[in-house]
């Protein structure tokens, strides 16, 4: 059976930079130029090397590196291709690199917080010159609405590049290598609300959108968007430990009345896997192939969900 991986998080060395900077608070920006941007590099991989090294975890190194590191990772796993997130706003060109190095396994998405300079000129160089396919939005980690005015515009970039499709995290957000450096994460859990996307999804009919996780805890919230709006796919990720927040439910519960809603043709597998040595996250897949089996799915159901949807959103065009 094909098997594609719709949500890995590409933990790069701008990432870890990125993080370790928070932790240091506020900072000049460096000066420009091809000598201080060279020594802003060096300086990123020290930081990213520190990090790492207090976390136990495999420094990513270069793009082309970390891409190639992925790419030995999906070969053991016998996984086809796999979506790659730029997990920290302003990091497109990490994934980017990873994508122009091995095309024909990786697909870009990349993390666009709408309340920075310029978002719709980030998302347009994003979806064209670097040749990126989603845009992540987290409403409740940047505290915009998705019916702010610039998350409309954002949609309506990618809604001018056939292909794109739009990610938006929903419901309870916890990341946890933040917890393990005890950053603080201060979200906005109101703005996570999958009804949002709905909205969204009614007036852009032509562009995908993805909610992870079955909507993250709004489960119920979820299908009801999805049931509205047959451009809406929920992606499988994760362990859903979310679903404590309901007593009684079940993980098999969630699938079978996702797949009762939306059907096989609009759930998409992901493990939501980021940092090395753990790699690609061999459980989830086994737990999910598992039950989809004991739930009577058919061989061309469960093709559809764990690599079939995932190709015909983004067929290989190289």
């Amino acid at each position: 059976m094909l098997l594609n991986d719709a949500h890995c998080h590409f933990f790069s060395t701008e990432l870890f930079a990125a993080m370790a900077r928070q932790r240091q608070g506020p900072t000049l920006p460096p000066p420009r130029g091809s000598l201080q941007e060279a020594m802003e590099e060096d300086v990123n991989r020290q930081l990213a090397i520190g990090l790492c090294d207090e976390l136990g975890w495999e420094t990513p190194g270069s793009a082309f590196t970390l891409a190639d590191r992925w790419v030995r990772e999906l070969d053991a796993h016998a996984v086809a291709r796999a979506a790659l997130i730029a997990s920290v706003p302003s990091d497109e060109t990490s994934v980017a690199a990873a994508v122009a190095r091995h095309p024909k396994r990786f697909v870009g998405f990349f993390m666009l917080d709408p309340a920075v300079s310029d978002p719709v000129a980030r998302a347009r160089r994003a979806l064209g010159e670097l040749g990126l396919r989603g845009i992540c939005l987290f409403p409740a980690m940047h505290h915009v609405p998705l019916h702010d005015d610039r998350v409309h515009q954002i949609v309506s970039v990618a809604a001018s590049h056939p292909g794109s499709v739009i990610f938006v995290h929903c419901g309870v957000l916890s990341v946890g290598v933040r917890r393990k450096l005890g950053l603080p994460s201060r979200f906005d859990l109101r703005l996570g609300d999958p009804l949002s996307v709905s909205r969204l999804a009614l007036m852009f009919p032509h562009v995908p959108f993805i909610i992870p996780h079955f909507g993250a805890g709004l489960f119920r919230e979820t299908l009801m968007a999805a049931d509205s709006c047959s451009n809406i796919y929920l992606d499988t990720s994760s362990s859903n430990g979310w679903i404590r927040y309901t007593p009684g439910l079940t993980l098999e519960t969630v699938f079978s009345t996702a797949l009762s809603i939306v059907g096989a043709s609009r759930l998409l597998f992901g493990t939501d896997s980021s940092f090395f040595p753990r790699g690609w996250q061999r459980p989830i897949f086994d737990t999910q192939k598992t039950l989809l089996a004991g739930l009577s799915q058919t061989p061309e159901d469960q093709a559809l969900i764990f690599g079939g949807n995932f190709d015909r959103l983004f067929p290989i065009n190289v």
